[in-house]
């Protein structure tokens, strides 16, 4: 039975709500310890788990070997004192009880299992390698854990409590639909879901995760939109007679070559900088054409998609079809130009969520 909600991910950035410098210090501090023992967390739940896996190989240990990866007082055969997630959990209480609250932990636990076991087909016919996690890995929690959620005095903001520290957001000229989601989960119309916090750069950031129900249009099954990605026009669409190209080389390509030219003379010029604080100081002009170029190819590929899901909406389309699309990126694997100019996977992505919300669905040919 098809679902009519989806989840969608709203990324705002949140400030430890105190006046004292001291105590926002320590708050980071710890943070940063919690994050840490995520990322230890994180690699540790993956190797036991693989390990737990690979015990069927182990055939040589002793023939009369019990192979079943299942609570021994469930089956008899059964190698495990615990179920499979609870395992791997009681290795993080042992290792990590006191040192950060097992609400994090235990979310990281289920999350991570549940990745492992839909990837594990593809680790073993060697499509996959197991995951490697980084230090800067989110952290996830319960929505349960956040309380007292009201509006700041000025009514631009909302603060909270997680985990006893203080936060409030931060959403500045937002013209997104973040505040009005943030109003929807204060009310009470809208339910947060395992959520994350992420640290960036000394920034605190919430990953909001909401449950929404999807746009309802009227779609016809018998319509099918063929699309094609490419550098010439970023999306071309075709639904029977209509076709209908969304961008273009010029608008797109042209663009962010000329910003990447820009990066480059600067680079060559970073020497000269004056410096004050370092290495920072000397890079500030060249971090800011990085993120420019980041934030004008984010905005036109959510553009393009925006534009190819209203296309189809309007022609009732039930189903999307990306044509030769895997051969494409295949190809575009071995073009080093291709590779880093043309944003394949992250466009694909956008469709892919935009179409999930709208109803439709999307075929990679």
């Amino acid at each position: 039975m098809e679902t009519k909600t989806i989840t969608i991910t709203r990324k705002i950035q949140l400030l430890i709500d105190s006046e004292d410098a001291e105590f926002v210090k320590q708050a980071k501090a710890q943070l940063y310890q919690w994050q840490n023992i995520c990322f230890k967390a994180a690699n540790m739940i993956v190797s036991h788990q693989f390990v737990q896996e690979q015990v069927k190989d182990f055939f040589y240990l002793t023939e009369d070997i019990k192979l079943k990866l299942t609570n021994q007082k469930k089956d008899e055969n059964g190698i495990l004192q615990l179920s499979r997630e609870s395992t791997t959990y009681h290795v993080l209480s042992r290792h990590f009880k006191g040192q950060m609250p097992m609400n994090i932990l235990g979310n990281l636990n289920h999350g991570l299992l549940s990745y492992f076991n839909k990837e594990k087909a593809a680790y073993w016919k060697g499509e996959k390698s197991l995951r490697n996690y980084k230090k800067h890995i989110p952290m996830p929690f319960g929505a349960d854990v956040i309380s007292k959620f009201t509006l700041t005095p000025d009514g631009r903001n909302y603060c909270f409590k997680l985990f006893q520290i203080p936060f409030r957001t931060y959403l500045g000229r937002d013209k997104s639909d973040k505040k009005n989601m943030l109003e929807r989960i204060r009310t009470g119309s809208l339910k947060l879901r395992v959520s994350h916090l992420q640290l960036v750069e000394g920034k605190v950031f919430l990953l909001a995760s909401i449950h929404i129900e999807k746009e309802q249009h009227v779609l016809d099954p018998a319509v099918i939109a063929e699309a094609t990605l490419s550098i010439e026009h970023p999306i071309t669409v075709k639904i029977g007679k209509h076709e209908h190209a969304i961008g273009n080389k010029e608008e797109f390509l042209h663009r962010r070559l000329a910003i990447q030219a820009a990066i480059h003379r600067i680079q060559k010029g970073a020497a000269f900088n004056r410096g004050g604080h370092g290495r920072k100081r000397k890079m500030k002009s060249l971090d800011d054409y990085r993120h420019l170029e980041k934030r004008y190819v984010e905005q036109k590929l959510h553009v393009y998609s925006r534009m190819l899901i209203n296309f189809c909406v309007k022609h009732q389309a039930a189903t999307l079809l990306l044509v030769n699309q895997q051969e494409k990126e295949e190809i575009a694997k071995e073009d080093a130009f291709l590779l880093q100019n043309w944003s394949y996977y992250s466009l694909k992505e956008k469709i892919n969520y935009k179409a999930e919300r709208a109803g439709i669905q999307v075929i990679v040919e």
